[in-house]
């Protein structure tokens, strides 16, 4: 099976086993792992930001960094497909008592006048917007990437009108090794980010958070209070902190892979690629028939993917996933829909 459902099927590297059982460790929640704490130093000096803590998944992180960021009953701006929205179980309604309202956008990419027209300032009717979240890259647009010049004119939005800045940069390495611009350049003027080890990076658990020394120190009780809060965790940092080191470096070849498979699947009769939004490690087809048919057609060919919709088949590029995975997804397609 050549398994194109996700970049968090990448299995640890020979070498990240090694390092996970040779790992010093200690107790994390009393601050006394230095493998963690290596981690967090390096991601801090990464980002070009003051802190980072280790969580356990991206779900968490982006919700610590919602729960730090807001008080109950206020309202967060999302693009309308952001995983914060759909994908994260309610959890920002559940755990904080906060709302979502969404803002439609192109490839991912909300215009900064559509957010400016969709911020409530204080009113007895109506919830106070207090946090714009955007997502780079951008999952269910394909993948897409934030142009650099429309972050920086969401931020000019959101501090017009004291709005915190979330970043869910589950993928932000896809986002720096397309564009050539640092992590370091993306964050600089949000808030809180969440970035994820275990997609593209390699990693087979975690995921970091990334801001000032303040907040994160408030992440840091939060993670507790979630049970987030990890004692050895120092086998698990060790891979985090190859994934770090090596991770980026395979992505060139996911991107090459995932545009290559794009050209290849122009012209099929029975399905249309997304060719707009194949920026990084995902590819979309749009399918005439049933997306869900066709995921089960595809594993028998053994090729796996996801159907996200009813009408749309994801691809996902990683380091797992070879140039024979991506022969055998363009044979399966062009057997499927002709």
């Amino acid at each position: 099976m050549h398994d194109l459902r996700s970049d968090t099927v990448t299995r640890p590297t020979d070498a990240m086993r090694a390092a996970m059982a040779s790992a010093e460790v200690g107790d994390d929640v009393l601050g006394e792992d230095p493998t963690v704490n290596r981690l967090e130093a390096k991601a801090a000096e990464l980002f070009g930001k003051q802190a980072a803590l280790f969580v356990p998944s991206g779900t968490m992180g982006n919700q610590l960094c919602v729960g730090v960021l807001s008080r109950p009953g206020d309202e967060i701006l999302a693009e309308s497909q952001a995983h914060l929205l759909l994908n994260e179980v309610g959890s920002v309604s559940r755990l904080w008592g906060c709302q979502i309202r969404s803002v439609q956008g192109e490839l991912g990419c909300m215009d900064p006048s559509a957010v400016e027209a969709l911020v409530r300032e204080d009113d007895i009717h109506h919830p106070v917007t207090t946090i714009l979240s955007l997502e780079n890259t951008h999952n269910y647009a394909g993948g897409t990437v934030i142009p650099l010049e429309r972050l920086d004119e969401l931020v000019a939005v959101a501090r017009r009108y004291k709005l915190s800045v979330h970043m869910d940069g589950a993928r932000l390495f896809n986002a720096q090794v397309a564009s050539g611009v640092p992590v370091s350049r993306w964050v600089r003027d949000v808030d809180l980010t969440s970035v994820c080890l275990s997609k593209g990076l390699g990693a087979p658990v975690g995921s970091l958070v990334v801001g000032d020394a303040e907040r994160i120190e408030a992440c840091r009780k939060l993670r507790k209070a979630l049970g987030g809060g990890m004692r050895q965790a120092g086998m698990l940092a060790a891979a985090g902190l190859l994934a770090l080191d090596e991770g980026p470096r395979y992505m060139e070849a996911d991107h090459r892979r995932a545009r290559a498979l794009a050209e290849a699947l122009e012209g099929l009769s029975g399905a249309s690629v997304e060719r707009d939004s194949v920026q990084t490690n995902l590819v979309f087809l749009t399918t005439k028939g049933s997306a869900i048919e066709a995921e089960a057609a595809l594993a028998e060919r053994g090729v796996g993917v996801f159907a996200l919709s009813p009408e749309r088949l994801r691809f996902v590029f990683h380091r797992d996933v070879g140039d024979d995975g991506l022969e055998a997804a363009i044979e399966g397609c062009r057997a499927l829909f002709g």
